[in-house]
């Protein structure tokens, strides 16, 4: 497999990677899974994954196959885009059994590359490493494996990133947890994420005009492509639609207060 490819792995395949290691058996060291996604000029995206059944020692290993081949095969009929493009494995070093793993995902797509998760968190940080796989040796003599390190991007989808910000929002409290808030609070938190960008950008503007920052004309040319998509609209006609809209969802949560109320007075007549 050629080296000149980058990885792209998303939120939700960590996650699920992480939750497989968590319910692991008792006396199971590692979990490993099949990586499924998408390969587009040379960049290999991974979407999805599941773990797949494997029993392992100091001397051998087992993985179930056909279990592995019954999953594909139902993820085929959901998602027929994603395909085989690898597998991971929980821990931060390739084994010799990795290497007869490799195998046999080397043999369902052409491109299989593994992942690796570092689940003890050495260093104090979840490590996530991808490898692709050559064949190094003497034709004719003991062949070995080589893994080759390959550079990895965390990408996601915007529905991701907002589930990913709202988990993270967890390390902050002593009990883990996180509670939802209204559309209206979202829309407040939002709107005070883009004022604190837009007092940076100012600062960032004015320290040029003064001469305190050196310019940057990629940045230059990145505000121009910026301001260039917001509509140019004057300001009493966006006043005139932001209160229309206003008045929209006024009247649409007065209707379902009013709705919510007659049906519990419906619910309480009844009952006499």
């Amino acid at each position: 497999m050629a080296t000149n490819v980058a990885v792209h792995v998303h939120p939700v395949v960590l996650f699920a990677i992480v939750d497989s290691f968590e319910r692991r058996n008792e006396d199971a060291r590692r979990v490993i899974g099949t990586l499924l996604g998408t390969v587009d000029k040379g960049v290999i995206e991974i979407t999805n994954s599941f773990t797949v059944p494997h029993n392992e020692s100091e001397d051998e290993v087992a993985v179930d196959m056909e279990f592995a081949k019954n999953m594909h095969d139902l993820h085929k009929k959901v998602n027929p885009t994603e395909a085989i493009v690898g597998w991971y494995a929980t821990g931060n070093e390739i084994t010799e059994h990795s290497v007869l793993i490799h195998e046999y995902y080397a043999r369902e797509c052409a491109s299989s590359i593994h992942l690796t998760v570092d689940t003890t968190l050495k260093g104090a940080k979840m490590g996530v490493n991808a490898f692709s796989s050559s064949v190094m040796g003497v034709p004719g003599k003991t062949m070995g494996t080589m893994f080759t390190p390959l550079p990895l991007v965390i990408n996601y989808w915007e529905p991701e990133r907002t589930g990913v910000n709202a988990v993270t929002k967890g390390k902050f409290n002593p009990k883990r947890t996180v509670n939802m808030v209204s559309d209206l609070q979202r829309v407040s938190d939002a709107s005070a994420r883009i004022q604190e960008m837009l007092d940076h950008l100012i600062l960032y503007v004015d320290e040029v005009l003064t001469g305190k920052t050196q310019p940057d004309p990629s940045m230059g040319r990145y505000l121009a492509e910026l301001i260039g998509t917001v509509p140019q609209i004057p300001q009493d006609e966006f006043e005139e639609m932001l209160n229309a809209n206003m008045k929209d969802l006024l009247m649409v949560v007065y209707l379902s207060n009013l709705t919510a109320t007659q049906l519990a007075l419906s619910e309480k007549i009844s009952l006499l």
